[in-house]
């Protein structure tokens, strides 16, 4: 990606465009051997065809790709990006190389791995919130060649969980984790650890999908998708909109060049409507926090958990103490024995719930016109709890409607759970957000994955290309 931040309509000077052609580094061996591999190609047909079941007509810029890489014709390089998310940390290590036919970068492999709490949970103890880290570095050395290290750019991009933070402590933070980073062995800049734009962390995750799913290949912005990325802190919404709906679209959209087409990519980054940062507002509505003494557990009654709950909870470096209502709400529900007696059941009360979440919601006044009429793929924290109460397979994903997780949060609301405290909560404020914060139908179609072709779905790998192109 070639950031040459240059907008359409914004508020935001933080853009950039995209340019396909990678910098190369200097002595990159696919050009010097291209007419080896023509020739082995040839040589070796009948080896193609047995080893990658490939017929004659299929013979394209792949298979030569995948018989040069095989014979060690094409080096890898490698790009290190560490997301540190508000409820978590996770590092991304991918290996690329360049296409033997027509110069494109290819991905081939990427770790994953992750770590938890976030860095912003060590805001009081910066120095632990480096030392956090050491483990995904440790795992990352282990795939990449140690050979390779100085070559290898590694960046860090903080999201929600630092911007929420007091300037002050995410600096301190982001300060020891560049000391740490520093003397790692790998390639830095003084631009490697920083917090990242909701921008860029929209667009990036905007480019990951659609770069994964080959939706730029026609250059077409009608063949894109949407993307929707649910964080802990902040929810981006990226898409291409045509040009009716932008004029719908009150700033927010950027001019990004594609493979060399120019589009126009809407993205707004919306702070605090976060999973996590939405359910520590929703959890203590109507509260004052100001004068309470927060080295101590706050304890938290809130109508969106069952009357029997009784939990802890820590987010951005507090901890809680989350109760159900005083006066809970139940209902007698029949036995499924034979005496065919009724028990009485503690349940949320999920109207006044739905109250306290649409209110919150309702914060959000600008909304993405247009997002509805796009194919819309959600990940992150919206395929994590689809998962978790079985809407899709947490290996294959799936599609559902934007209605099922009204269901689901009905249901789950009308029967208590301490394994699963806040899942009437998220499921609720999922739904809502995205009907009316994000205008989406009952029956619009939800994309949920947490891969693509084993390619995780987030903004590193967008982040990976930006720096290839660009530099640290």
């Amino acid at each position: 990606m070639d950031v040459r931040r240059r907008k359409l309509k914004t508020e935001n000077d933080d853009i950039f465009e995209v340019d396909t052609k990678p910098r190369i580094k200097k002595g990159h061996p696919g050009k010097r051997y291209f007419v080896v591999v023509v020739l082995l190609g040839i040589l070796f047909l009948g080896y193609i065809a047995i080893a990658y079941d490939l017929k004659p007509v299929h013979l394209g810029s792949k298979a030569i790709d995948t018989l040069a890489f095989s014979f060690n014709l094409q080096k890898p390089f490698y790009v290190v990006v560490i997301d540190a998310g508000s409820t978590g940390s996770r590092a991304l290590a991918f290996s690329f190389h360049e296409s033997i036919l027509g110069g494109n970068l290819v991905l081939d492999d990427e770790l994953y791995t992750d770590i938890k709490p976030g860095v912003s949970a060590y805001a009081e103890k910066p120095k632990d919130a480096a030392k956090s880290l050491t483990v995904l570095l440790d795992k990352v050395k282990g795939v990449i060649p140690q050979v390779e290290w100085q070559h290898t750019p590694l960046s860090m991009k903080a999201t929600a969980g630092l911007r929420l933070l007091p300037g002050h402590k995410a600096q301190e933070i982001l300060q020891e984790c560049r000391k740490m980073f520093e003397d790692s062995g790998f390639q830095i800049s003084k631009n490697s650890i920083s917090i990242m734009d909701g921008t860029d962390e929209g667009i990036f995750s905007w480019f990951t999908v659609n770069f994964l799913l080959e939706r730029f290949a026609t250059h077409n912005p009608g063949n894109t998708v949407a993307a929707l990325d649910l964080g802990g802190g902040s929810t981006q919404v990226t898409f291409s909109p045509d040009s009716t709906q932008e004029k719908k679209l009150d700033g927010h959209v950027y001019s990004v060049n594609i493979f060399n087409h120019n589009m126009s990519v809407y993205t707004h980054s919306y702070l605090g409507m976060g999973l996590m940062a939405a359910r520590k507002e929703i959890l203590t509505h109507g509260m004052n926090l100001d004068n309470l003494n927060l080295k101590d557990a706050i304890e938290v009654r809130s109508e969106c958990v069952n009357p029997i709950v009784s939990t802890e909870w820590n987010y951005g470096g507090f901890n809680y103490l989350v109760k159900g209502p005083v006066n809970g709400t139940h209902k007698l529900v029949k036995t499924q024995n034979f005496a065919g007696g009724e028990v009485d059941r503690p349940i949320v009360n999920f109207s006044e719930c739905l109250k306290i979440i649409e209110k919150y919601v309702g914060r959000i006044k600008n909304k993405p016109e247009g997002l509805k009429d796009h194919e819309i793929y959600a990940f992150s924290y919206y395929f994590d709890r689809a998962t978790e109460v079985g809407l899709v397979d947490p290996f294959f994903g799936g599609i559902i409607q934007t209605s099922a997780f009204l269901k689901q949060a009905m249901d789950v609301c009308d029967y208590p759970n301490t394994d699963q405290p806040f899942i009437c909560l998220d499921l609720t404020f999922i739904y809502i957000l995205l009907r009316d914060g994000f205008g989406l139908e009952p029956t619009t179609k939800l994309y949920l994955y947490k891969k693509i072709n084993g390619h995780e779905l987030s903004w590193a790998l967008g982040a990976a290309f930006n720096i290839i192109q660009n530099g640290l």
